[in-house]
């Protein structure tokens, strides 16, 4: 379990880098970043699968089918979603939303655990999330309340923004918080089902099966911009040479480095504790953004850290409850 943790806080720590993407690539699209940012994981997983190409040719189509469902999903979907949705209703709200992927996961996680092991009593885990959701009240709203004070930058004007905007803008981060809902959950389930496949492999098996997907999902906006007489300058935008080493990194570190160790640490947790300690990549984001911004957080947001790492221990101190216990009676 304590390996599962380090590994979900490496993770988290190397998500967050994904929040930094679209500000300082504030002129590129949301769906350019998405589209881009999976095409680099693709590339890079090519070399480690030159290394591991004996596992990779081992895994067999019911492998492949879960990868191609995953990496649409939880990569590309995801992404895209939660770009459009910052760009529609601008920062706050989105933020808000994702921030509450870990409770999501985790109540859902416990409603259809995809093994008995994995359910733990509602008495026992209403303290951590409630604790969890109230940090995260705390740091959303003070984000909330800091960026009604700053300018707008270009892309997430609010110049000529409706409440349609506002509300599409919702709908489609709701999307986003389900894509990234299911995609732990089922990510966990199929790694239990199969504790034989590496966690590398699996990592690489996902780049894999996202680069064609990256592709055709670049080139068919490509067409759309040029048909449409779209602004942005197809394929590399304004600044080709930032825009490639940032997607080049994100998709080295984020996407390959982080989902290998996520894997590991759905091997190694349960599936509800998992949901809980994506709370990680929140406090990553948070930290670049003050880190970016060049200022301590406020004292509400400082008082909402504490609670969310408060909720975790004790989610951690209620699983290994529950194992411990489960290891006795066997």
């Amino acid at each position: 379990m304590f390996i599962g943790i380090l590994c979900a806080l490496g993770a988290g720590l190397l998500w967050g880098l994904v929040f930094i993407a679209p500000l300082l690539l504030g002129d590129y699209p949301g769906l350019v970043l998405s589209f881009a940012r999976y095409i680099a994981f693709g590339l890079i997983a090519l070399v480690p699968a030159l290394f591991d190409w004996r596992r990779i040719v081992a895994l067999r189509r019911a492998d492949w089918i879960a990868a191609l469902k995953l990496a649409l999903v939880g990569n590309l979907l995801y992404y895209a979603a939660l770009a459009t949705g910052i760009q529609l209703a601008d920062a706050p709200l989105p933020t808000m939303l994702i921030g509450t992927l870990p409770v999501v996961i985790s109540v859902c996680a416990n409603l259809l655990p995809g093994h008995p092991s994995e359910t733990v009593a509602w008495r026992s885990l209403a303290l951590p999330l409630l604790i969890i959701a109230a940090g995260l009240m705390l740091v959303n709203g003070s984000e909330l309340a800091h960026m009604k004070q700053m300018p707008h930058l270009p892309h997430g004007s609010g110049a000529g923004r409706t409440p349609a905007d506002y509300a599409l803008g919702c709908a489609i981060t709701l999307g986003a918080v389900a894509a990234w809902t299911w995609y732990p959950i089922m990510n966990g389930r199929h790694l239990k089902a199969h504790p034989n496949l590496a966690s590398s492999t699996w990592a690489t098996a996902q780049g894999l099966a996202t680069l064609p997907l990256a592709l055709l999902g670049f080139a068919g906006y490509g067409l759309f911009s040029h048909v449409s007489g779209g602004a942005y300058a197809f394929p590399l935008g304004p600044r080709p040479q930032l825009f490639i080493g940032i997607m080049l990194v994100i998709g080295l570190l984020a996407s390959w480095l982080g989902t290998l160790l996520w894997n590991q640490a759905s091997q190694r947790l349960p599936t509800s504790l998992a949901g809980q300690l994506i709370v990680f990549e929140t406090l990553a984001a948070l930290l670049y953004a003050f880190i970016l911004r060049g200022s301590m957080p406020p004292p509400q947001v400082l008082t909402g850290v504490l609670l969310l790492c408060l909720g975790v221990l004790l989610g951690v101190h209620v699983f290994q409850r529950t194992r411990l216990r489960a290891a006795s009676a066997a």
